[in-house]
């Protein structure tokens, strides 16, 4: 699909030339928005409905005659409800509606949706209106009207895909009745414009840069909530998911008991696995709403819940085979209630490590925030996996969408909101810590070099040996013995000084002096001869 939207913007200038209102004078010559928009929209549409209309007529040449419709006009009209059902627009028959449509059917439409919103983004040049990136240190204001201008730029580049796009599903309705079921065209313009709307939104915010860097266009708080969201929702689908392919493994043999009564033939079983695999993501948000207590109902007066199973008859399709037996539910199955919490715990870490709040009481409070963001997403997600076919017992088929919200906002959001406040209280613990011991470092670094510099220029000791104390000192008087000295000892530390003195006066050279015979008025301590060696307490004066 992208090549052909390349080969409209690279047209010739005599093909361009032709359109009203399009100049050729430059080669770089770009169209407006809206007018990109259009082009995406309507190739879109074309590219979609030529897949839908393939897959039909494989299945119209393999089912029998008079199941789609009387030739090639009832084809492309079940192609053109197919389409519409890939966008979750419900349809009326006789005695009731259908609403409960595939989920996976929507992955085709909403890829190419996105493809088309690049591609418009690129048309339009959009990358170059963007408000330039500001420089590092820019006043806060700027930055907030920078986002605010990318917001609004994004914002007009959805409608522009929108708009067009939900026009033309609008009469793609009105052709695409029968006998036997009739669009909705309020739920086709809905359906259409809102899921064109995220798509090209999106695309086009993922021209600015980085999936980070799209986050970092909402607010902080908002940014952390959302985030959180995502975290829980993913989550919970995930362990659905886990479920149900438990489910189908346990349960394979009545799974495959079903698929023998049907006996579609190769062809059929092809479309049957098919159809099977596009209403896997509507089992999937069943499973989480299993998981969260409520559980579902496969007609009026059924419920499967972790609490009991209470079961009627139910379609002939092979996935349903998986459901449990009515009747009560072992007690070990109650602890997938657990599994709420623990994905509300790890969205709380996230929304506390991504926006931290300066209040120990505000952290919770966002946590919960988050909880109740992610009920409303699933109890959005319940509503769409679910709703009736026909009337009759058929007639509620799902979740129930408040109860889903209700019991995932309300586990979640405990979760989150304790999990947030102790993640939030240890990072103001360590965000407290960190300055002290960032600024000792350089008081330390600033202390060695100065120690370092003053010992090259002589200011420091050259021996950091401490010095010893004195031989008077009452603290070793009591330890070490006392010299006994006479009374014709001389002030050694005169004649220290006199012989330091005497080194620094410059003096011709004299003879060696004489060898001095060693001192004897000192007493030889280490060896007592015999006796007993007097120690002499100079404190004593003033005791008897």
């Amino acid at each position: 699909m992208t090549a052909i939207l390349d080969q409209l913007r690279t047209a010739p200038k005599s093909v361009l030339g032709k359109l009203p209102g399009v100049s050729t004078d430059d080669d770089e010559t770009r169209r407006p928005l809206p007018v990109s928009g259009m082009l995406a929209a309507a190739c879109t549409l074309g590219v979609g409905l030529a897949v839908l209309t393939t897959l039909t007529l494989v299945g119209w040449i393999a089912a029998p005659r008079g199941t789609l419709g009387a030739g090639l006009p009832g084809v492309f009209r079940a192609a053109a409800q197919l389409w519409l059902a890939a966008h979750h627009a419900g349809f009326a028959m006789p005695g009731g509606r259908v609403g409960l449509l595939p989920l996976g059917l929507m992955i085709l439409p909403a890829f190419l949706l996105y493809r088309a919103g690049r591609w418009m983004a690129r048309d339009a040049d959009l990358r170059l209106r963007l408000p330039a990136r500001l420089p590092k240190n820019s006043p806060r204001e700027q930055a907030n009207a920078r986002r605010r201008a990318q917001l609004v730029l994004v914002g007009q580049a959805g409608v522009s895909l929108a708009a067009p796009y939900a026009l033309l599903a609008g009469l793609i309705a009105l052709v695409a009745g029968n006998d036997l079921t009739q669009p909705f065209i309020g739920e086709a313009l809905l359906s259409h414009f809102t899921l064109a709307f995220l798509a090209g939104s999106l695309a086009t915010a993922r021209m600015i840069g980085p999936w980070r860097i799209m986050l970092k266009l909402l607010p902080e708080r908002l940014r952390a909530v959302t985030v959180g969201t995502a975290v829980a929702t993913t989550g919970l689908l995930a362990a659905g998911l886990v479920l149900v392919l438990v489910a189908v493994v346990l349960n394979f043999g009545e799974v495959r008991e079903l698929s023998n009564v049907l006996a579609p033939g190769f062809v059929g079983g092809v479309l049957l696995l098919l159809l099977q695999l596009l209403y896997l993501l509507n089992a999937v948000i069943w499973a989480s709403s299993y998981i969260a207590g409520p559980g579902f109902a496969i007609g009026t007066d059924t419920l499967v819940a972790p609490t009991g199973v209470e079961l009627g008859t139910v379609p002939s399709l092979p996935m349903l085979g998986a459901l449990p037996d009515s009747g009560p539910v072992p007690a070990w199955m109650m602890a997938v209630i657990a599994l709420p919490f623990a994905a509300g715990a790890v969205a709380g870490v996230f929304v506390a490590r991504i926006s931290p709040s300066p209040s120990y009481e505000a952290a919770p409070l966002w946590g919960f925030l988050t909880g109740v963001s992610t009920g409303l997403v699933a109890g959005l997600l319940a509503a769409l996996s679910g709703g009736p076919i026909g009337g009759g017992r058929l007639s509620a088929i799902g979740p129930s969408p408040w109860e889903v919200a209700l019991s995932v906002a309300l586990e979640v959001g405990v979760a989150a909101g304790i999990s947030a406040g102790v993640a939030n209280l240890l990072l103001l613990n360590k965000k407290a810590r960190a300055p002290l011991d960032k600024a000792a470092v350089p008081v330390r670094k600033a202390g060695a070099a100065i120690a370092k510099a003053a010992s090259k220029v002589g200011l420091a000791e050259s021996d950091p040996r401490p010095l010893p104390g004195h031989w008077m000192d009452a603290t070793e008087a009591d330890t070490q013995e006392i010299p006994v000295i006479r009374d014709d000892w001389q002030d050694e530390h005169a004649s220290a000084e006199a012989e330091t003195l005497a080194q620094a006066r410059p003096r011709p050279a004299e003879p060696p002096a004489p060898v001095r015979p060693p001192r004897k008025d000192i007493v030889d301590e280490s060896d007592d001869r015999g006796g007993h060696v007097i120690y002499v307490d100079p404190y004593a004066w003033d005791r008897d």
